[in-house]
């Protein structure tokens, strides 16, 4: 998991920006992916469930697959600039 600089909108835009990886999850899935646990998995809890869940608002969780180790590093570098 990683947080972005600039919370929940930031966090958003990171992941818009992913080329490469999937704004979904599935077990046993080849593919990078992303989730925003605050919105997706974890939506139904108060802010204050989230906080104490140690679930921030800029949290993702990114589940590296089998893509060239380079080209993830380069997506996500441009997804990050496209975060701020």
């Amino acid at each position: 998991a990683i947080r972005i600089k600039g919370g929940k909108q930031a966090a958003i835009r990171f992941m818009d920006g992913l080329k490469l990886a999937k704004k979904e999850v599935h077990v046993a899935d080849i593919r990078t992916c992303v989730l925003h646990p605050a919105s997706a998995t974890h939506r139904q809890l108060t802010d204050e469930q989230l906080i104490e869940g140690g679930i921030s608002p800029n949290l993702i969780r990114l589940s590296v697959g089998i893509e060239d180790v380079d080209d993830l590093i380069e997506d996500i570098k441009q997804a990050l600039a496209k975060a701020k």
